[in-house]
C-alpha cells in the first residue's frame, strides 16, 4: 500500500557517501523525506541506517545512473514508497582514471572519456527524464545538478583532466538546455559547485567539509518559485562559465 506523503521528498543520487550523503543529511534535517540513490546495496543500506539514526526520514533506492532500466526502476521505487518527488539532486559523479597521464589531452584514453560522460552527463539525463513525470506533479519542483568549477571555460581551475573537466562543461550546458525547456513551467533547474571538498574523490586532501560542499545544493533545492533558473552557483554566487 502506497502511503500518502505530505512531506516533500528528495532523491539524491550517489548519496551513500561524501557530498551526496551530506546533501541527503541536510535535506533530511530541514524536513524532507530523502530517497538515498546508490548502486551498492550494502553501502546504501548503511547510509539509510545512519540517516535514520539521526532522525531523518530516509529510504534506499537502488540506482545505477549508467543504466536506463535502473533509472526507470528507481523512479518506480520513489513513486511506490513516497508517492511523490519534489527535488532531484544529480550528485553521482566520477573523476575517471588518471593513472599514467590518462587524462592528458595529448594522449587521452577515449574509453575513459566515455565512462566519465556516461555517469556525469548521460546519467544525469537518464535519471532526470525517468523522474520527470513525478517532478511535474510537484508544486515547486527543483533539479540541482552538482557540477564543478573545473568545467568552467572561463576559470579553468584544477589539474588538467581532459575527461572530467569537459564532462562538467557539458553538464553545465545540458543544465541550461533543461532550463530553457522548463522556462514556462514551475520546474527550476540549476547547477551547483561544492568547491574543493575532502572526500575519497579528492583523497580527503582538501580544505572543505562535505557539509560545506552540500550547502549550495540545499540552497538550490529550496529556491523560492521566483528563484534563478539555468545558472551555475557556488557559495559566493554565480560562477563564471
Amino acid at each position: 500500500m502506497k502511503h500518502v506523503n505530505d512531506k516533500k521528498t528528495a532523491l539524491v543520487t550517489g548519496a551513500n557517501k561524501g557530498i551526496g550523503f551530506a546533501i541527503a543529511q541536510g535535506l533530511g534535517k530541514i524536513g524532507f523525506t530523502v530517497a538515498v540513490g546508490a548502486r551498492d546495496d550494502a553501502r546504501r543500506g548503511d547510509a539509510v541506517q545512519r540517516l535514520r539514526a539521526e532522525g531523518v526520514d530516509a529510504f534506499g533506492v537502488a540506482l545505477d545512473v549508467t543504466s536506463d532500466d535502473s533509472a526507470a526502476a528507481a523512479a518506480d521505487t520513489v513513486e511506490r514508497t513516497a508517492g511523490r518527488l519534489d527535488v532531484l539532486v544529480n550528485n553521482a559523479g566520477i573523476s575517471g582514471r588518471i593513472d599514467g597521464g590518462t587524462q592528458d589531452p595529448t594522449k587521452l584514453d577515449l574509453d575513459v572519456v566515455r565512462a566519465v560522460l556516461d555517469t556525469n552527463v548521460f546519467g544525469v539525463i537518464r535519471v532526470t527524464n525517468a523522474v520527470l513525470p513525478l517532478l511535474r506533479r510537484a508544486d515547486s519542483p527543483r533539479i540541482v545538478n552538482m557540477s564543478s568549477s573545473m568545467g568552467s571555460l572561463a576559470l579553468r581551475t584544477g589539474p588538467i583532466m581532459a575527461a572530467y573537466a569537459p564532462s562538467k562543461s557539458m553538464l553545465n550546458s545540458i543544465t541550461a538546455q533543461y532550463a530553457r525547456q522548463f522556462a514556462d513551467t514551475n520546474i527550476i533547474v540549476n547547477a551547483g559547485c561544492p568547491g574543493y571538498v575532502a572526500t575519497d574523490f579528492t583523497g580527503f586532501n582538501a580544505p572543505r567539509t562535505p557539509e560545506q560542499g552540500a550547502a549550495i545544493a540545499l540552497h538550490l533545492a529550496t529556491l523560492p518559485d521566483d528563484g534563478p533558473r539555468g545558472s551555475f552557483f557556488d557559495d559566493e554566487g554565480v560562477v563564471a562559465w
